[in-house]
């Protein structure tokens, strides 16, 4: 692992806050995820109908971070009957198995073509489900109490801002509510894209709290993954961890995998998961 600056890589990029305002992260990533189903990304990819089947049957699993199921303890045996809202979970996985399997559940997502796959799924295999469109730190749509779980897979990693994401998810649960959360290893974000993702190598380059848009040039931008990719920020764990303890959440599990892509899998974990409760 390269712990130092590598020639090949750019010269770092001086973080400008400025810069933010050249994007619209809600809208842009909005048409980002509208891209990446054309695309065919494999988190936009819907399950199929045998795993609906299997659901029903009551053999069923969902995914938080990387390809591991979600522990059996963390979802806890209520499902049946319990409302669900899987946010910013488009992408027909986790809502449609959820529904399948008892739930009564809501998809919000900011990206019209994933929700458009929760249905698609949904009208194929008869599941009762709704979805909503909208930005996960603006969860008005619902009142309070209105949920006994909130499923957040990784996703936040295109949020710019966590707090309001923590404080909606406390208000929308009901007492004794859970939310499992699922999110990136910030560290991951200090190490050169270009050298890990074409040359396989760890260059530490970024200074942490990451942003494409104030880290990287609108040129290296277009180069590594198009102007038009989903923008991405570290958030830090105190933004992560410490958001949702200050939301009034208790953590009671917390688990880690590896990145499921790239070199930093072989020397760190690349995603974290929290099983938190609102208090009763």
């Amino acid at each position: 692992m390269t712990t130092q600056p590598d020639p090949a890589a750019p010269d770092p990029v001086t973080p400008d806050p400025a810069n933010k305002a050249e994007i619209d992260p809600v809208a842009h990533n909005s048409a980002a995820w509208d891209r990446e189903v054309d695309t065919g990304n494999e988190w936009t990819v819907p399950v199929g109908p045998d795993v609906i089947a299997a659901a029903r049957a009551g053999t069923w699993s969902v995914v938080l971070i990387g390809y591991d199921p979600v522990p059996p303890d963390w979802l806890g045996d209520q499902l049946a009957g319990a409302d669900v809202l899987c946010l910013a979970s488009g992408g027909g996985q986790q809502g449609p198995v959820l529904a399948a399997a008892g739930a009564r559940v809501t998809v919000l997502d900011n990206s019209p073509r994933q929700l458009a796959q929760d249905r698609m799924v949904a009208d194929r295999d008869g599941l009762e489900l709704v979805t909503v469109l909208g930005d996960m730190r603006d969860l008005s749509a619902f009142g309070d109490g209105s949920f006994d779980l909130v499923f957040h897979p990784v996703s936040n990693v295109f949020c710019p801002d966590l707090a309001p994401v923590w404080r909606e998810c406390f208000r929308v649960l009901r007492p004794g509510g859970v939310l499992l959360a699922g999110f990136m290893n910030p560290d991951i974000f200090i190490f050169d894209a270009d050298a890990a993702d074409n040359r396989g190598e760890l260059v530490v380059r970024h200074a942490l709290p990451y942003s494409d848009i104030t880290h990287l040039s609108t040129a290296e931008r277009a180069r590594l993954w198009g102007l038009d990719s989903p923008v991405e920020y570290s958030h830090t764990l105190g933004e992560q961890i410490g958001g949702q303890l200050e939301a009034g959440f208790v953590i009671t599990g917390f688990t880690e995998r590896p990145h499921h892509v790239g070199p930093t899998a072989e020397y760190m974990p690349g995603y974290f998961a929290t099983r938190a409760v609102k208090p009763a």
